[in-house]
């Protein structure tokens, strides 16, 4: 739910504590609005001046496009409430807004081979390091682009979500780190379509978690990736548009049935991308 603007400003006396009048409060949301989903998972997407420098809680963590459109990511831990401030040319804007609880219920996945649950094998310990570096690679790209500002689709025409994303994972009746994915169920080789446009940083098949995994970074490090996949149709570096095919699903890696785990981070916050599905910055 996107909260009204009038609440976007926290407490009753937020003003009075930045020392802002009502005209200059006025003038700041002119210069620095936002609309999105404030929620644990969710996301803002801001305009502001050009090129600005926009900072989350003190941190300068991303720069507005040439048409000062802007993204921030809120982790599934977020705190409660959250800074966004641009800076220009002597000139700034700042928002707080309230971040809202997320809910995440317990799923538990059984059947999974061990190997997926507590690899031992020096082997295989080796081999998943490697494959670390190579989709922390994929991660850190920060593509000069707003691709994102007119929102996603789906990447699935027709699908079953089997689990949803933030959950608390149980595996083979250990308890796991959190899913950080939205499981769509779909039969073998149906095709993956791009939700935006975007350049692929990793096109990668047969990793040992992921099976074949596709990154697409849609700008500002916004970044989506497609596991699982039973084919890759794409290649690192290829610019993709909204609703190409990138690949068809599948049960590769650690699944136990065919389907696509749809994920998505900005600048290593975890997101929900289903959150953003539709959503859009004019």
């Amino acid at each position: 739910m996107i909260l009204p603007r009038r609440r976007l400003l926290i407490g009753g006396g937020a003003l009075a504590a930045t020392g802002l009048t009502p005209r200059n409060a006025r003038a700041q949301a002119a210069d620095l609005s936002l609309t999105g989903r404030f929620v644990q998972g969710g996301h803002a997407m801001g305009r502001t001046w050009p090129r600005a420098l926009v900072f989350v809680d003190g941190e300068s963590l991303t720069t507005a496009s040439a048409d000062g459109v802007f993204i921030v990511g809120f982790d599934r831990d977020a705190p409660a409430s959250v800074q966004i401030e641009a800076r220009t040319d002597g000139r700034y804007a700042t928002r707080t807004l309230g971040i809202a609880p997320g809910r995440f219920p317990e799923t538990r996945v059984d059947g999974l081979p061990p190997s997926t649950i507590e690899p031992s094998d020096p082997a295989l310990l080796a081999r998943i390091q490697r494959e670390i570096a190579l989709k922390a690679e994929g991660f850190a790209s920060r593509l000069d682009a707003d691709h994102f500002r007119d929102g996603l689709i789906w990447p699935l025409e027709s699908f079953r979500v089997t689990s949803r994303w933030g959950s608390q994972r149980v595996l083979n009746g250990t308890p796991a780190r959190p899913h950080y994915g939205i499981d769509l169920a779909a039969p073998l080789g149906t095709p993956i379509r791009a939700p935006a446009a975007g350049r692929v940083t990793l096109a990668q098949p047969g990793l040992h978690f992921e099976g074949g995994l596709v990154l697409i970074d849609h700008g500002q490090g916004l970044i989506t990736a497609y596991l699982h996949q039973s084919r890759i149709d794409v290649g690192p570096g290829q610019v993709v548009k909204r609703g190409d095919r990138i690949g068809r699903v599948g049960m590769t890696g650690r699944a136990t049935g065919p389907h696509l785990c749809w994920r998505m981070k900005w600048r290593d916050r975890n997101l929900d991308p289903s959150l953003m599905v539709e959503t859009a910055q004019r």
